[in-house]
């Protein structure tokens, strides 16, 4: 008897389908996650860092309620105090991240901010080798060390040479203050993608999220109340409001989904490696809008930088978060 070409072919098929919705799910992922910094910049003028990152995590909070519950009824891990408890630890870092991160478009465009942020890479394998002893064979790699080397270098150029940052030091350079923050931000970043990778991978990602948003939300909340204007979307306007919800929506909780889609499809690998397309997009688009520009010695900085980023997700195994970017 002849094999049976039809499951064959039906099996081909899907696994293009497949595919193609990986992709997709990957370059839409690719643009939202290039968009972050440019409303945060915009945000900057309505909301102090506290009250807009409080509002804009309760949003995020809520619109991600319908795909934990829809997760819910398909079965899977209970969200119970255990799996709070094992989410708590990675939420202190992203406050830190999300709040700094914010304060340090006060200093650098948002263009340049995206670029800085792919440091991120080279933090998150170095703090996986300190918390993940499986992983420690990366640094033996030249790929890693070489990468490490010149993302660092790269990283420190992008935002040192910045043109006319705010508020100017004598020689024309970034305040230092605004350096530590942007370090801070990346670091904090890092450090959350190591940590959170564990529950994530326990509880799924959008599970995870919907915990992660809401301890996130809770511990901002008392930090508005002390240092922010908790009553900020009243005075700010509906035009900078829809802004926020747009950002949120978009940038926090539609990005995670896709992501988890794109990951699932093609791989973290392969999903991590086409983010580097980010900063190109961030970079034109502050262009266009805010007038950014970066100095030759920016342009430099950022192609080592993002070569170096690229060298260092080369090596495996890589502690990868498998969350999304902008969280």
């Amino acid at each position: 008897m002849k094999p049976q070409r039809v499951p064959t072919k039906t099996a081909a098929l899907r696994r293009d389908a497949n595919l193609s919705k990986g992709y997709a799910a990957v370059f839409a992922t690719v643009f939202i996650w290039s968009l972050p910094s440019l409303f945060m910049y915009y945000l900057n003028r309505f909301y102090d860092p506290w009250a807009q990152n409080f509002y804009r995590y309760s949003v995020a909070c809520i619109a991600i309620v319908p795909f934990v519950l829809w997760q819910i009824r398909r079965g899977g891990p209970r969200i119970d105090m255990h799996a709070i408890a094992l989410c708590l630890v990675p939420c202190v870092p992203n406050v830190i991240h999300q709040i700094t991160q914010v304060m340090a478009l006060f200093y650098i465009g948002p263009g340049v901010y995206t670029i800085f942020t792919r440091a991120s890479v080279i933090f998150t394998a170095l703090l996986a080798l300190a918390f993940f002893p499986e992983e420690r064979l990366v640094i033996r790699q030249w790929q890693f060390q070489l990468g490490t080397l010149l993302g660092l270098i790269g990283a420190f150029g992008v935002i040192w040479f910045q043109a006319n940052p705010q508020p100017r030091t004598p020689s024309g350079h970034i305040a230092l203050p605004g350096l530590f923050i942007a370090f801070t931000a990346t670091f904090c970043w890092a450090l959350y993608g190591v940590l959170i990778k564990r529950p994530s991978a326990q509880l799924g990602s959008i599970r995870s999220f919907g915990i992660v948003s809401f301890i996130t939300s809770a511990l901002l909340l008392p930090l508005t109340l002390a240092f922010g204007k908790i009553g900020t979307p009243i005075h700010a306007g509906v035009q900078a409001n829809l802004v926020l919800i747009i950002s949120a929506v978009i940038c926090i909780t539609l990005a995670h989904v896709l992501y988890y889609v794109a990951i699932h499809e093609i791989g973290v690998a392969l999903a991590q490696t086409l983010q580097l397309l980010c900063p190109a997009i961030a970079m034109a688009l502050s262009a266009w809008i805010y007038h950014e520009r970066l100095t030759h010695a920016q342009v430099w900085s950022a192609g080592i930088l993002l070569l170096g980023a690229f060298l260092a997700m080369r090596t495996k195994p890589i502690a990868m978060t498998e969350t999304a970017e902008n969280i």
